[in-house]
């Protein structure tokens, strides 16, 4: 139904705001700590409201998706955010669609459509209009960062609609926040440590992306999962490179130029692309199974 496509959109449109407090918000060069910040005290909150722990099976799927999800993701998107400039990430991010694709085929035998095809390069080069620039400097560590979190989080996003979860979307939300907050909990501290101050500034910031961008986000996000095919689901995370873009030329002053709008354009045109045509509701393709201010913005999550 489209009002679950629009009510699934909004956890992408919510991470277009992330690229804007981590630089602004938060202590730079601190991507472990953003990760585990974001996810364990969200994930421990929600354990907390909803009283269900896993059950059986569902103890290490629950650690897998939240290693995956959570534990790589986080991290891998927040030393991209660091080390390039926001359109890079954001571009290499972009082909986070066709690795869904990919897996989709692998793990859930949907075979992948012209359209969809069409769709995700569409949406890499929108994306690459909206948001890179020509004098971007490429980091290689920076744009693996950027690449391995569009596959880890696909992968997630994958074995999410594989796998039937047995609790509430509340639930199955908090156990995959918590189990990448335990894993990232001793990896953080043996190698960021406790940083030396933190201002009341960056503790909001920290607040904002546990309860809104881990919590609300991540919640309609895995509910989206749910009911929505894979491969329409994933393309609605191209929303968050034009909201990051929208957000940067409100809050930051910076310019958006005709090519920019295009771009917009055309991500919007691959997103509508690739939820129409579907059949519109998860079930006929789920297989049941046991910091630079001025830059262009960053990629999903």
């Amino acid at each position: 139904m489209l009002s679950n496509r629009v009510v699934t959109a909004l956890g992408p449109a919510i991470w277009g705001t992330t690229y804007f407090v981590t630089t602004e918000h938060l202590p730079p060069d601190r991507p472990l700590l953003a990760a585990l910040l974001r996810s364990l005290p969200a994930g421990l909150l929600l354990l907390a409201v909803t009283r269900r722990l896993p059950v059986g099976i569902w103890w290490w799927r629950s650690l897998l998706l939240g290693a995956l999800n959570m534990a790589a993701f986080l991290p891998l998107l927040y030393v991209a955010a660091y080390r390039l400039p926001g359109g890079v990430a954001a571009t290499v991010g972009a082909v986070q669609p066709l690795v869904v694709a990919g897996f989709a085929a692998l793990f859930l035998g949907q075979r992948s459509t012209a359209r969809v095809a069409l769709a995700g390069v569409a949406g890499v080069a929108g994306v690459s209009l909206l948001v890179l620039r020509a004098n971007a400097a490429l980091d290689w560590l920076g744009v693996a960062a950027a690449l391995g979190g569009a596959v880890v989080m696909a992968l997630g996003t994958v074995l999410g609609k594989r796998w039937t979860p047995p609790a509430p979307v509340l639930a199955t939300t908090g156990w995959q926040l918590a189990a990448g907050g335990v894993l990232l909990l001793p990896v953080t501290l043996a190698v960021e440590g406790v940083p030396p101050r933190v201002t009341g500034e960056n503790v909001a910031g920290y607040a904002y992306l546990a309860l809104v961008g881990a919590v609300l986000a991540y919640a309609l996000w895995f509910r989206g999962i749910r009911l929505l095919p894979a491969t329409e689901v994933t393309f609605l995370t191209l929303l968050s490179p034009v909201v990051a873009a929208a957000v940067g030329w409100l809050a930051l002053d910076q310019e958006l130029t005709a090519a920019q709008l295009v771009g917009a354009a055309v991500v919007l045109a691959a997103l509508v692309a690739a939820q129409t045509g579907g059949r519109g509701g998860g079930a006929d393709h789920r297989v049941r199974g046991g910091r630079r201010r001025g830059s262009a913005p960053a990629a999903t999550g």
